[in-house]
């Protein structure tokens, strides 16, 4: 498995556990990151601004629409508050399965995604672009006759054609009954989220790093929740869905949840 793990090239998963401030990534994803920081100072913001909407979705799922099972598609790194925990302090039975195909998102998934007793925790190996093997892997763990809720974070930014990154969407919540919710965030260059400093960081990091990246205009962002009823507050920046503080800093990242009626 180690043989994957490329340790010259910087990863997404490792750049953003460098952005959250964690420790495991490598020198060339820390010059990366600081490269990227460089030409758009708040990427630093959009990643900690991503990973409380994943807090606060997951909560009101397990807490308010009383979801009990998750798929967690593009997991990243471990770090506070993974999808397990926030379920799992609500309703300890629930179930959460975790996709990712980096070796070492996997080697850390598998050491530190334990579940609580009353749930169960899984990862599957699996990439994005492959969604009926991620849901045959899932129906091990997952009850996929019972809602789901599929979580989207940061991931459809790494499928480029906007066709097929619709098309994956469609097959995961094509699979999934009604009551089954869609929780999503993605990177856009549109103004209004101050998205203009995106477009030189997506270059260098296309240039130096990878997976390669793309970001959508608001219009693509709602194209994957056709045929879901989006949920209030409905799309805007994912620091802002939801948030209790007043004055979240709005961040160039898409955040919506959609329920299958």
């Amino acid at each position: 498995m180690n043989d994957r793990i490329r340790t010259d090239v910087a990863h997404n998963a490792r750049v953003w556990n460098y952005w959250l401030g964690g420790k495991d990534n490598y020198p060339v994803d820390r010059a990366v990151g600081d490269q990227v920081t460089g030409f758009y100072p708040s990427i630093g913001e959009v990643a900690r601004a991503d990973r409380a909407f994943l807090g606060r979705a997951v909560t009101f799922l397990a807490a308010d629409a009383g979801v009990r099972q998750f798929l967690d598609i593009g997991t990243g790194l471990p770090t506070a508050d993974n999808t397990h925990e926030v379920a799992q302090r609500v309703a300890p039975d629930s179930r959460i399965v975790y996709v990712d195909n980096d070796p070492i998102v996997l080697t850390h998934a598998r050491a530190l995604l334990t579940s609580a007793p009353e749930g169960v925790t899984d990862y599957v190996d699996a990439d994005a672009h492959e969604p009926d093997k991620i849901l045959a892997a899932a129906g091990a763990t997952l009850d996929l006759s019972r809602p789901v809720a599929v979580m989207m974070l940061g991931i459809l930014n790494f499928v480029l054609d906007t066709a097929k990154a619709r098309s994956i969407v469609r097959t995961l919540m094509d699979a999934v009954p009604s009551g089954s919710h869609l929780v999503l965030t993605h990177p856009t260059l549109e103004p209004e989220l101050g998205g203009e400093g995106n477009k030189a960081a997506m270059a260098f990091w296309n240039e130096n790093a990878t997976p390669p990246i793309t970001a959508r205009s608001r219009t693509e962002f709602v194209s994957f929740l056709d045929g879901l009823d989006i949920l209030e507050p409905g799309v805007l920046s994912c620091s802002r869905w939801r948030a209790t503080a007043e004055g979240a800093p709005v961040v160039a990242q898409f955040g919506a949840v959609g329920r299958k009626p």
